[in-house]
């Protein structure tokens, strides 16, 4: 199996998928495909509620017992469908990788605390806080000073 993709800025987006048959992989990326639809919301689950979370909304994505879930402005958790790493794919550059289960959108980012332990904790506008993982915290600082 190949994988191609074209970043063209100037050119329509166009998805083309050439299988021998259908599949239960290939619905999957159907789906995925129909319900992004380029749109800079995702649908996010609340208890019996389905909501369409806009990205910048979205204060940070983490796994929480193996589940994925967003939390937004409001300190709010909603569960979402998709994996960590699918999320990652279709995310804006302005969510940066802070630990090896957590996304955060760097736009809603308050400050870094550093913890009585000697770690790093985001803090988020909303007042949620997580921590910062060393390797991750060396590349957010790259980052920061390459601005």
């Amino acid at each position: 199996m190949n994988f191609k993709l074209i970043i063209d800025k100037e050119a329509d987006e166009e998805i083309i998928a050439t299988v021998h048959s259908r599949s239960a992989l290939t619905d999957e990326i159907e789906a995925l495909v129909m319900k992004y639809a380029g749109n800079d919301r995702i649908p996010a689950y609340a208890e019996d509620d389905m909501k369409m979370l806009s990205f910048s909304d979205i204060e940070c994505i983490t796994v929480l017992d193996g589940r994925t879930f967003a939390i937004d402005s409001q300190n709010h958790r909603y569960r979402l469908k998709l994996r960590l790493y699918e999320l990652e794919a279709m995310l804006p550059s302005s969510f940066i990788r802070i630990n090896k289960s957590t996304l955060a959108n760097e736009n809603r980012l308050d400050r870094f605390a550093v913890t009585y332990s000697g770690g790093v904790d985001a803090v988020f506008k909303c007042g949620y806080r997580e921590y910062v993982s060393r390797r991750c915290f060396a590349q957010i600082k790259r980052r920061f000073e390459g601005k």
